[in-house]
């Protein structure tokens, strides 16, 4: 998420009430998770595995919880709590602004679309030309959609990221702040739900289609002519590349790859990334050789133990 404008490092400090390390005056232009950060971008750390890696991030500006040496060219914002105080920058710079009608009067809507009854059409909504959605659709604030795009009753895009931190007293939710992007011609079913970004966009790429009852998570990546079948649940900041095809209830785990081509079958449970132009299947999801290899050796140790039996 980029700001409206450029703050400086002392102004961020003092939103949220913490030290700084580095030129008072440190330009400061957003706030990102790790995996999107650009510079001039605050990125958040709490934990010492990881703090090498935002240290030598592409953020410019690490929010963190302990005092160490500052690297050349960047800023730090030392914090009891960076997850307590980003959150505090997502609610200062993107608060949530609650609507006033079904339809945003800050919403744009191309030509010849259709919007069915008693769908919600949040604020600043971006829709094309051409578009059908239909009745009970919600559309959350900021999402953005291209043209000659269907949407079928009951889908839901913009909820929140599924992204808690575990304290003594309970779950706490990191805001979000991103947004859903769906480009041309994708086709989305009934009772979908695809959640925004923490801090960027969860995007449907062009030409993709989606079945019925699919959950996309936050910062999840859709390429180009996929096509998702049933029940499929996928997790946050996965990227699937162009023209994958994903069977029923497929479930899938964060923060891994999809490659070009790839072709999933139904119930398989995906957990690593995997190489695109070739078919998988099963728990791990593996392709269909070494699978097929596997369920083989597996049937042979029965055979193989009446062998070793002591008569």
């Amino acid at each position: 998420m980029k700001f409206p404008t450029p703050h400086t490092l002392e102004q961020i400090s003092k939103i949220i009430d913490c030290q700084f390390l580095g030129d008072a005056n440190f330009q400061v232009l957003g706030m990102n998770e790790i995996h999107v950060v650009e510079a001039g971008d605050i990125v958040f750390v709490d934990h010492p595995k990881y703090y090498d890696k935002a240290l030598e991030s592409a953020a410019t500006i690490v929010l963190i919880n302990k005092e160490v040496a500052c690297p050349e060219g960047k800023a730090l914002l030392i914090s009891d709590d960076p997850f307590r105080d980003f959150n505090k920058l997502t609610q200062h710079f993107k608060p949530f602004v609650p609507s006033i009608s079904a339809i945003s009067t800050s919403a744009k809507i191309g030509k010849n679309t259709i919007i069915q009854p008693n769908s919600f059409i949040g604020n600043n909504v971006v829709i094309g030309d051409n578009c059908t959605i239909h009745s009970n659709v919600s559309i959350y604030d900021d999402t953005v959609i291209g043209n000659h795009v269907t949407i079928h009753a009951g889908t839901v895009l913009g909820a929140s990221a599924f992204y808690y931190k575990n304290r003594p007293e309970g779950f706490d939710q990191l805001k979000s702040s991103g947004r859903v992007v769906i480009k041309d011609h994708v086709d989305i079913g009934a009772l979908c739900t695809i959640d925004k970004g923490v801090t960027a966009d969860t995007t449907i790429g062009e030409g993709s289609k989606l079945d019925n009852q699919i959950q996309v998570g936050h910062d999840t990546v859709i390429g180009k002519k996929c096509l998702i079948a049933s029940q499929v649940g996928i997790a946050g900041c996965v990227i699937i590349e162009d023209e994958v095809t994903i069977w029923g209830q497929v479930g899938i785990t964060s923060g891994i790859t999809i490659g070009k081509k790839a072709v999933i079958s139904a119930q398989s449970g995906v957990s690593k990334s995997l190489e695109g132009g070739k078919s998988y299947f099963g728990t791990p999801a593996d392709d269909f050789r070494s699978k097929y290899k596997e369920i083989a050796s597996i049937r042979m140790i029965p055979e193989i133990l009446e062998k070793l039996k002591i008569k």
